[in-house]
């Protein structure tokens, strides 16, 4: 290879030395420099491995402009942090596995990547093996027949060693991480081959694991993963005990036995598994003259050279897929690393202090009564089940320009409220966000239950008001007035800044405000109600009432009351999950499907083409432009889905545009 990678190492650890005697036998690359956290150390491993330079801090192997590629080799708890300072310096990124601590971090960190184009890969050095393609082959193939069950272990017996990084919580120690990933990549690349697909991703997750009583990390951990074809995984890890480290997949026609699947031929040479079928065993060699992680570099070298963007043989998918039901396995195991826990995580993912691009594209809107303009897209908080997911989704948002937060009492139990309010505690932000809080849902729609829920929401969220609060419900047998009342009792006392109705009826909202001005009091200064292009045919949830009609339209329009949408995109009608039909999401299928609207989907679907954007940004801006105050809630759990939303913003839509849309008229603007 004329052109040899040039590598440089990141940290000086045992790992990053069998790589870098990897990278010297490799075909395609060439070693160029360490960096390590002590120029001592790094002169050493510099002189041990024949690396050219050495380099006293991660930050300046970062800047050597003779290093294209790096390997990452630090604890796991570093991983994210420098995946992302490596993407920022243009350095193409091999990372140790795990690729982070939780999928909210290998989310953030793939977006890094992906954000300055260079390449990730986690580095399972298995999956680049032959022994690995040809279980691959044998699956696919049918030699097993059907697939029923897949049995993986790797465990070992380290000895305690509180100090150790196997064994401390602070480096996130325990089997699960260190080498139970190992199983469970396997376990769901196996899966993958029966169903034809590069990998699956489990439906459901459940074990268990012994944690050690001094450190809390799992010393033995099991747990079982079925699959949407059928397919049954059981692994099982542990760093306390020695486990026979194979695998075993069971078909309906035979059985396959890999004894050595995670670390094959190190050095090169032959490997072997036994296919078990008709009564016979069969032994299958695999060789190779390469090293194990010689074949891991030259994998990640030939997905650059051609221009890729993923190492085929782990793609970033697989990647985010794998963290996803390790994050399962922990939480079913009920391990939890200290310092992910909510009052310990103080820190952005990237571990820099957190700062609004200055070219974000946020618009914004004033709302009456509040001190400062409000997001067009306001972050719905109900779907985050961690502080560090939380936090990836916040400090994204908020990076992005967004400044407002939706929650409700209601939502996981009080969790979501607890982890807005911890990290906006954590950042330090409470003056420079909006907080849109809900409550007195039903059945708990009383004056009494609403003023209880609302203090209850401003502890879990740990401040002393709510700038916007919503009902989340009405309740028809309770005089309006009531309402107002103990609503105003709150606006006084400074608990709320604004307040108004969600899934209201404006009969009910107008005479809200009759009475309020009648006894000199604020009134329902906002609406929360669903609005969009797609009709509503069925409530999503019980008493939810929409807004979209002609009638409300008139009325928003003349009384100027700002609308905060929800399900503003109706809830995916506009993506391709409604295009299955019957067969598509039983939500989407059952809310949304309707003549008129296929219409509307269509219509939404030819503008996007001419605007060069997606049919959802066109559902979106439709909403923002609006003759009256709009905002839109958004959902996200990925920050792909938060890229999405924002990029509505980008689009403009004329008066005509938007008739046309909404089947008002039936010429198409030109």
């Amino acid at each position: 290879m004329a052109d040899k990678l040039s590598w440089g190492i990141l940290s000086t650890g045992r790992i990053a030395g069998i790589f870098a005697a990897g990278v010297a036998r490799s075909e395609s690359g060439q070693l160029a420099a360490v960096g390590s956290r002590t120029e001592e150390s790094a002169r050493k491993f510099a002189a041990e491995f024949g690396v050219p330079r050495a380099h006293g801090s991660y930050e300046a192997l970062l800047a050597d402009p003779g290093v294209q590629a790096v390997y990452i080799a630090t604890p796991h708890p570093q991983h994210a942090e420098w995946i992302i300072r490596a993407a920022e310096a243009g350095k193409h990124v091999l990372c140790e596995k795990p690729l982070t601590l939780n999928y909210a971090e290998a989310m953030v960190a793939a977006a890094a990547c992906r954000k300055h184009g260079v390449l990730l890969m986690e580095a399972f050095m298995y999956r680049c093996h032959p022994q690995t393609a040809k279980i691959v082959e044998l699956v696919s193939s049918g030699a097993l027949g059907r697939v029923g069950l897949v049995q993986a272990t790797f465990g070992f017996n380290a000895g305690f060693n509180a100090g150790s990084r196997l064994w401390s919580n602070e480096l996130a120690g325990g089997g699960i991480l260190d080498v139970g990933c190992y199983a469970v990549s396997m376990a769901r690349l196996v899966a993958g081959a029966a169903a034809g697909k590069p990998f699956l991703d489990p439906v459901s997750v459940s074990g268990g694991a012994r944690l050690n009583p001094q450190t809390g990390v799992d010393e033995l951990a099991a747990a079982t993963l079925t699959f949407s074809n059928g397919i049954v995984a059981q692994v099982a890890t542990s760093i306390a005990l020695g486990q026979d480290n194979s695998v075993r997949i069971y078909g309906s026609e035979g059985w396959l036995h890999v004894p050595s699947p995670w670390i094959p031929t190190p050095e090169g040479g032959t490997t072997t598994m036994t296919l078990h079928k008709g009564g016979a065993a069969t032994d299958i060699s695999i060789e190779t003259p390469q090293r194990l992680y010689s074949l891991e570099a030259d994998a990640f070298a030939a997905a650059l050279a051609g221009n890729l963007k993923d190492v085929p043989q782990i793609p970033v998918a697989d990647t985010l897929g794998n963290m996803t039901a390790l994050d399962a396995w922990r939480e079913a195991a009920g391990l939890t690393y200290e310092a992910e826990k909510p009052a310990a995580f103080l820190h952005t993912i990237s571990r820099r202090p957190l700062a609004r691009d200055a070219d974000a594209p946020m618009k914004f809107a004033p709302v009456a009564n509040l001190p400062f303009p409000v997001a067009r897209l306001i972050l719905g908080m109900d779907n985050q089940r961690t502080m560090p997911h939380a936090a990836a989704m916040c400090d994204d948002y908020i990076e992005r320009g967004g400044n407002a937060f939706d929650t409700a009492w209601v939502y996981g139990s009080g969790l979501q409220e607890k982890l807005l309010g911890q990290w906006i505690r954590n950042r330090g932000v409470r003056s420079q966000v909006v907080v849109i809080a809900k409550g007195a849902h039903t059945p708990f729609c009383t004056p009494e239950w609403l003023t209880r829920q609302l203090m209850e929401s401003l502890d879990r969220l740990q401040t002393d008001y709510a700038d916007v609060y919503f009902m989340h419900r009405d309740n028809r047998e309770v005089p309006v007035g009531e309402f107002v009342d103990v609503l105003n009792e709150h606006v006084q006392a400074g608990r709320i800044k604004v307040f108004g109705g969600s899934n209201w009826s404006l009969e009910r909202m107008a005479a809200a405000n009759r009475y309020a001005r009648r006894k000199g009091l604020r009134g329902f200064e906002a609406l929360s109600n669903n609005f969009s292009l797609a009709r509503m045919i069925d409530a999503p949830w019980t008493d939810c009432l929409s807004a979209s009609d002609p009638d409300s339209r008139r009325w928003l329009k003349r009384t100027q009351i700002p609308v905060f949408a929800w399900s503003s995109q109706a809830g995916g009608f506009f993506t391709d999950r409604a295009a299955a039909g019957p067969k598509s999401d039983p939500w989407i299928v059952r809310c949304w499907y309707s003549e008129d609207n296929w219409e509307r989907r269509k219509r939404a679907i030819a503008l996007a083409e001419t605007k060069g954007v997606l049919p959802t940004n066109i559902a979106a801006a439709y909403v923002l432009h609006q003759p009256f105050p709009t905002f839109a809630l958004i959902g996200p759990r990925v920050l792909s889905e938060t890229v999405g939303s924002i990029d509505a913003l980008k689009v403009e839509l004329t008066p005509k545009e938007v008739r046309w849309l909404n089947l008002e008229t039936e010429r198409r603007p030109s």
